[in-house]
């Protein structure tokens, strides 16, 4: 069967915090990692009430140091080399393109790392690179900077994306691929043909790696899964509307006063979120699996209820198992 992992954006629920929202991402990653998930990677998000994960770096650590299998990762380079040598063999670099927030918090972020508003992504990879290797050239400023510490190479490098410019891009610089079925509107099988057909070996990477990221909600039972979903359903409502608030409950969810294009946009939402028993769940995922071709399946749930969260993901390890 297909190795599982985990995609955490630490949710924040209505009526509880976001230290608690965190804090239940290293109880759910202890979870994760008894139960043989293969690796742990936190998102990174700003300015989103419904997300605690804003700083990955620092909870990497923190989860690296909880449990003792599982790889852990995302987002630069000193830090990661850090994490590496304390924890040699167990850290993902994952880098991608999007902000993860809204145009305003963006532009403070870039403005604050005197980033340029172009887009420079394959500029500043390229950059990383050739300070690992040393392959900046005599006399170039950059020539004697080496990223600490530096008996410690980097970990291997992931890209993050959710279209057909960012598929081909991971395989042009050799990097694995983690594809963001969970939200993107680009079709996942085509984006990881390009980025096979696009792949170059390169020192991360001998031969192309396909992570498929998606959106699971899995109960007992397809009723109860349906009930734990709404969360899902409001949550993704709200946020076509600029509203931007911790989950709600599925009480709160279903009682919420939806408008026609309120439940055409759930609709087409629930195209790329599987929801139902582990039975409907595995129907649904395996036709997905099959034809992106994907090496690794990464799992997103964003319920308000932790324990129903840790079900979840103790349902579909005992399914792929």
């Amino acid at each position: 069967m297909i190795p599982l992992s985990i995609l955490d954006l630490s949710p924040v629920s209505a009526g509880s915090t976001a230290s608690q929202a965190l804090r239940n991402s290293l109880d759910l990653a202890q979870f994760a990692d008894a139960r043989n998930f293969k690796r742990y990677w936190v998102a990174e998000h700003h300015n989103l009430p419904a997300i605690a994960s804003s700083a990955p770096d620092i909870m990497i650590g923190q989860i690296a140091a909880v449990t003792t299998k599982m790889r852990i990762g995302l987002v630069v380079a000193e830090r990661f080399k850090v994490l590496e040598a304390l924890y040699p063999g167990r850290i993902d670099l994952g880098l991608g393109r999007a902000p993860g927030t809204d145009p305003a918090t963006s532009y403070a972020l870039r403005r604050r790392q005197g980033i340029s508003e172009e887009d420079d992504f394959l500029d500043r990879f390229n950059e990383l690179m050739l300070l690992e290797t040393r392959g900046f050239p005599l006399g170039h400023p950059f020539h004697n900077v080496r990223p600490m510490p530096f008996d410690v190479e980097l970990p291997p490098i992931y890209l993050l994306g959710s279209s057909d410019y960012s598929a081909q891009l991971a395989g042009h610089i050799g990097a694995a691929f983690s594809f963001a079925h969970h939200f993107a509107n680009f079709d996942a099988a085509e984006a990881m043909r390009l980025y096979r057909d696009n792949f170059k070996p390169s020192l991360s990477h001998d031969k192309p790696y396909a992570i498929l990221a998606t959106h699971v909600v899995c109960a007992d039972t397809d009723k109860e899964a349906e009930r734990l979903a709404a969360t899902v359903d409001l949550n993704f409502v709200r946020r076509a509307k600029g509203e931007y608030l911790p989950l709600a409950s599925p009480e709160d969810a279903a009682n919420y006063d939806y408008t026609p294009v309120d439940r055409a946009r759930i609709a087409q939402n629930r195209v790329r979120v599987s929801v139902g028993s582990p039975e409907t769940v595995k129907a649904r995922l395996l036709p997905l699996i099959e034809a992106t071709r994907a090496d690794e399946l990464m799992v997103t749930t964003m319920t308000s209820d932790h324990d129903a969260r840790k079900r979840s993901y103790e349902l579909l390890a005992k399914t792929f198992a």
